[in-house]
């Protein structure tokens, strides 16, 4: 579903990609900036939350900078028949903020299912890897630690 935004809606999600205004009225304040009323910037982010455009809207926490320091992709080998249970378990993990199914297209690379873990030290990391495997019929897998991170930011659409 293709939405077509109105120049205010524009000027809004141009805001809201970016951090939000450290103020006691964030709302308001998008809304002045933008050149509209609060209610505006309200209804635009209630919409496009009910449309399933957006799953929520609030603050990222830096996770570094609260001692999660470690995280680890994890590729999992599962066929198609429990990928779609095993996946559902997985992504109920707190420790587990992406989970994601992707088809295969490398002979050498037969990994279906994606989890990024993250802990505060390798060991935990691995600890939920074990876990996983214990309660689920995920076994096969290749951990992909990250070595640097060299971007990470949100996507901008506007």
């Amino acid at each position: 579903m293709s939405t077509a935004f109105t120049d205010t809606e524009r000027a809004i999600l141009r805001i809201v990609q970016g951090n939000l205004p450290d103020s006691a009225t964030p709302y308001a304040d998008i809304a002045r900036q933008a050149g509209t009323d609060e209610e505006t910037v309200m209804a635009l982010l209630r919409r496009l939350r009910e449309e399933g455009a957006i799953r929520r809207f609030g603050a990222s926490i830096k996770h570094q900078k609260t001692g999660w320091t470690h995280n680890a992709m994890v590729a999992w080998l599962i066929d198609d028949a429990r990928i779609d249970a095993c996946g559902e378990h997985a992504a109920r993990h707190p420790r587990i903020s992406h989970c994601y199914h992707r088809p295969t297209t490398a002979p050498d690379w037969p990994y279906t299912l994606y989890t990024m873990i993250h802990g505060r030290t390798r060991q935990e990391c691995l600890d939920v890897v074990e876990e996983l495997r214990r309660e689920t019929a995920l076994d096969v897998h290749a951990v992909l630690e990250s070595v640097a991170e060299l971007k990470k930011i949100s996507m901008t659409y506007f």
